[in-house]
């Protein structure tokens, strides 16, 4: 179902928070009106971050509002008349308010868009029956959602008591002054005659009398009111501090993890925009719940009573400070982080953002943001707060960028479109360290100044994130595996045979049983320093390789399943001598890196009778560049059938390439093709083509000979 016609079902304080969303920058008339229209358009296509993208944005734009004029035109009839003036002059508010800004068309609406999917979900998700399942998100978001309701009615309740409070004290106040008048009165009384004086004088000490016992009474019960407050707002703010932490210890962090794993492949982190709705509930609590303490303090200093109040106030006061700071502070966040491996001269980017910028109107003083890079024991010393403050690692062009604040979506944010990496200061590597070991953090400053200056907080994004020196084994398969996709851009993953192979190369191991490696660690040294046996490259070098050469090439059939891989000579043996002759698979090769190579089952031309399984010399990028995988196969006429039993023309066919065209003007094209000298003909000659030849390359084109590995 279209997300507007769910969105119009709302009710309640979803269907208000939906309202909210519209306004002048975006009428709710035009999303009525387009609703099918601005659904079905790619909003998500559009980088907010690259300027370049403003083109499509541009686009976007323009289509809006023929969409809107063509929506207007075609209105007839006296409502239609009205509706067509209506949707005309949209169109040309539209026009003149995105025309120099196009991408804040594009974000405004991805932030109405996501908004009303949430608010539908999660009002779909509190509509179901009790006892139906609701995922352990929903329930998350629910109870977040009580625990802000209980905040607010708490801090109604507050405020309820404070204005009772004050009322009280400006009545105590008035009677206090009345009290004074009686003194005066009755000082007063000693200038009159005797007799004067004795028939005012008991009337007044009457009248003392009793406004000082009120007076008595009424300062012992303005008191309990003020240690009353106390103890709510600190109920208040002990709710308050769970709520932060679930929110930022919890949910942040997790984005920032989800951030972290993405950028090795992992599923986008998704947006922050439920976050900083939180966020921005908690700031107005806080804030609220800030004033009414400050407000509680003024009316004690108004009227000082004796009492334990005043120690009681400077703890909250104290407490609500912590708070906020804590929340400002975590809340400034890399919202866009910078590229993993950094080049000098080369441009890069970043966003940073404050949650909660909007709500406590730090940008009515746009804040700047400096950028600079330093090392990692840099940043551990700033972890641990000692003085590094001059200290940097390089220097870094571009890195300073004043916040810009996004009035269609209240983010605060900082956008660093053209930093470049001058020059680096390389640090004092330790033994077997090399250059691309170092690792560099760039770090992001800024100053909030909150409440009109009240409260300054200096601010540094994020803890770097941490690399541990060991990980167990089904850690790395995972992150192995999610790399692996993200490379190859394909849903095919590594299998558990694929990773119990990967187990076997990383551990120089024989065992096929996954259960074997579950408890095993693999540290750096091991991953990326130590060459593998009999090898000059490392674990994590031939891995990459592997990647690199099916992202390039050899995507589609990696993802047809044609390609098994992670198969070592020894298996591919095992699984061929089962299998008719001719029949073949592909194997990436132990011995190169990047490479791949065809092992096939064929007849022993030194022994009749025998067969042998053959493998071919590993094809490289390079190979790949001269002829396709799929016509190189097609060139071997020994090979018949892929593992188990496919014919290879049914797997491979759809891949070859087109047969050449006709000579033209009397030319006629060459044409590469690859051969086996072995396989040329039935019954090759042992004594004439030799089985071991030199290594040389398997892209070749006549008159060169194709290179075998020695046969098992």
């Amino acid at each position: 179902m279209a997300v507007w016609i769910q969105a119009q079902q709302l009710q309640g304080d979803a269907l208000h928070q939906m309202q909210s969303l519209y306004g002048q920058h975006f009428p709710i008339e035009v999303r009525h009106y387009l609703s099918q229209w601005i659904e079905g358009q790619l909003w998500d296509a559009v980088d907010l971050e690259n300027p370049q993208e403003e083109f499509k944005a541009k686009r976007l734009l323009d289509s809006l509002i023929q969409e809107l004029q063509k929506k207007a035109d075609h209105q007839v009839g006296e409502d239609g008349f009205l509706l067509k003036i209506k949707l005309g002059h949209y169109a040309s508010q539209l026009k003149s308010t995105y025309d120099r800004c196009p991408l804040e068309l594009v974000r405004c609406i991805k932030h109405i868009l996501y908004t009303e999917q949430r608010l539908v979900r999660e009002a779909t998700n509190s509509s179901s029956p009790v006892g139906g399942m609701m995922d352990s998100m929903s329930q998350k978001y629910q109870q977040i959602n009580q625990v802000f309701e209980e905040l607010r009615l708490l801090t109604q309740d507050t405020e309820n008591d404070l204005r009772k409070l004050q009322h009280n004290q400006e009545y105590f106040i008035i009677q206090y002054q009345e009290s004074l008048r009686i003194q005066a009165q009755l000082s007063s009384l000693a200038s009159l005659p005797p007799a004067d004086r004795q028939l005012r004088e008991p009337s007044l000490l009457s009248k003392r009398a009793t406004v000082e016992a009120w007076l008595t009474r009424e300062a012992n019960t303005l008191q309990k009111y003020r240690l009353d407050l106390a103890e709510k707002h600190q109920k208040t703010l002990a709710l308050l501090r769970k709520q932060q932490t679930v929110i930022l210890d919890d949910e942040l962090i997790q984005w920032k993890r989800r951030q972290q794993l993405a950028g090795n492949g992992g599923p986008p982190e998704g947006g922050l925009d439920i976050l900083q709705s939180w966020c921005e509930k908690l700031s107005e609590t806080i804030w609220q719940n800030r004033q009414q303490i400050r407000r509680a303090e003024h009316l004690r200093q108004q009227l000082p009573i004796p009492g334990p109040i005043e120690e009681l106030l400077t703890e909250l006061n104290s407490t609500i400070t912590d708070i906020i700071s804590a929340l400002v502070t975590s809340t400034f966040i890399i919202e866009k982080q910078p590229p993993q491996v950094l080049k000098t001269q080369t441009k890069f980017a970043a966003t940073v953002r404050l949650l909660v910028g909007g709500k406590l109107n730090v940008h009515m003083n746009p804040p700047q943001v400096k950028a600079t890079i330093i090392s990692e024991q840099q940043a551990k010393a700033l972890l641990k707060n000692e003085n590094t403050r001059n200290d940097s690692s390089g220097e870094i062009l571009n890195n300073n960028c004043v916040m810009e604040y996004h009035q269609t979506t209240g983010t605060l944010s900082a956008h660093f479109r053209n930093m470049s990496l001058k020059r680096i200061k390389r640090s004092d590597r330790r033994g077997a360290e090399s250059v691309t070991e170092e690792k560099f953090t760039i770090l992001f400053e800024s100053q909030f100044s909150v409440g009109g200056n009240e409260l300054v907080f200096q601010v540094k994004g994020r803890v770097p994130f941490i690399v541990p020196d060991k990980v167990l084994w089904p850690q790395l398969c995972d992150a192995l595996n999610m790399k692996y996709k993200a490379e190859v851009q394909s849903n095919r993953g590594l299998s558990e045979e694929n990773l119990v192979f990967l187990a076997q190369k990383a551990f120089s191991s024989s065992s096929c049983n996954p259960e074997d490696y579950r408890n095993l660690t693999m540290t750096w040294s091991q991953f990326n320093r130590e060459s593998l046996p009999g090898r000059n490259f490392t674990f994590w070098q031939w891995f990459d390789g592997v990647m690199e050469l099916t992202k390039k090439h050899l995507k589609p059939h990696w993802n047809d399943g044609a390609i098994l891989g992670f198969v070592n000579k020894q298996q591919a043996q095992d699984m061929l001598m089962s299998k008719p002759n001719g029949t073949f698979l592909l194997r990436f090769s132990d011995s190169e890196i990047g490479g791949i190579t065809i092992a096939w089952v064929a007849e022993n031309p030194n022994k009749a009778g025998e067969r042998m399984v053959w493998n071919l010399m590993p094809y490289t990028t390079k190979d790949f560049s001269i002829r396709s995988l799929a016509d190189r196969i097609s060139d071997l006429n020994h090979l018949l059938f892929l593992y188990p039993d496919r014919p290879k023309d049914e797997v491979f066919s759809k891949y070859y390439a087109p047969p050449l065209s006709k000579a033209v003007d009397g030319y006629v094209k060459p044409q590469i093709k690859q051969v086996v000298p072995e396989f040329t003909t039935a019954n090759p000659d042992p004594a004439a083509n030799p089985t071991y030849m030199d290594p040389v390359s398997p892209a070749v084109s006549h008159p060169h000979n194709y290179g075998l590995y020695p046969p098992m």
